[in-house]
């Protein structure tokens, strides 16, 4: 069984130093290795911003997608290989900004996929602009007045979108979230894993000591039961989304993969895909 030590390759990442994705990346390491994965059984797809560099940080099959697009890359990889474990992952303005639309669909479709997305509130990658988890009042080059648009709360757009595992966690916690991932690489459906990963360069309101005076671990709440969906969104607008742990699992509902009637357990690779001369004479005949 591999280590987490083998899911690290020879590339050094880029990020500014104190950056939060560096324990995202261990994290994502430690966990694979938690569970039993091998680098050739994980595929990690990702898309444009900071935090999309890291599937190029990881000893595993990787692709560094286009901006918003992650999620429909992942979904066919998985799609094409269900022997495979997939990770998705981003940043906020990748996924709750351009690819929102896809995170929608990828989350009430519910395939077998997990998606971790590094929310820092902004965006790093181009110099610090108003991303949609902006505060408002947020001030940035693009709003230098402060932003007037009022901040988008993906943990409740999850809820409201038929989500069968939401979880949030800050980077800091290394514990706590190398055990979410380990859970969403086990739920059987799509698992949303929102991390708040400070970017230290560019957003100096959101800073490590901002999110340790206003994150809510519901490590705090023994009868808390993730189960309960109404208790959950009710949770999650009581803290203002500011709660880390498993907010919300449902392990009753089939897996995207698990409906699909026919759908072989085996990966396109592994399935003799040969067509019989007839079986080909009759596909052709539906052209004429």
């Amino acid at each position: 069984m591999a280590t987490f030590k083998e899911f690290r390759n020879n590339v050094k990442p880029n990020w500014c130093p104190g950056c939060g994705d560096f324990s995202v990346q261990a994290a994502i390491q430690r966990a694979a290795a938690n569970v039993g994965l091998e680098p050739e059984s994980l595929a990690v797809i990702s898309g444009i911003g900071c935090s999309g560099r890291i599937s190029g940080y990881i000893n595993a099959y990787g692709l560094h997608g286009i901006h918003g697009r992650a999620l429909p890359i992942a979904q066919g990889v998985k799609l094409a290989n269900r022997e495979l474990t997939v990770i998705a992952s981003g940043g906020d303005g990748d996924g709750f900004a351009i690819g929102m639309g896809h995170t929608v669909h990828a989350i009430r479709r519910n395939l077998d996929i997990t998606y971790i997305v590094m929310d820092n509130q902004i965006y790093g990658l181009t110099k610090g602009q108003t991303s949609p988890r902006s505060a408002e009042g947020f001030k940035t080059k693009s709003t230098p007045e402060g932003s007037i648009e009022s901040t988008l709360s993906p943990l409740e757009i999850a809820m409201s979108a038929g989500a069968t595992f939401v979880a949030q966690s800050f980077s800091t916690d290394l514990k706590q979230l190398t055990l979410l991932i380990e859970e969403g690489l086990k739920h059987k459906g799509f698992s949303l894993i929102n991390v708040f990963s400070p970017c230290v360069t560019f957003n100096k309101v959101n800073t490590y000591d901002w999110f340790k005076e206003n994150i809510v671990n519901l490590e705090q709440f023994p009868d808390y039961d993730p189960t309960n969906r109404i208790a959950a969104m009710n949770k999650i607008m009581e803290t203002n989304g500011m709660l880390t742990g498993l907010i919300y699992q449902n392990k009753e509902r089939k897996s995207y993969e698990d409906l699909v009637v026919g759908f072989q357990e085996k990966g396109l690779a592994n399935q003799d895909l040969t067509l019989s001369p007839e079986h080909f004479d009759k596909l052709v005949a539906e052209f004429k």
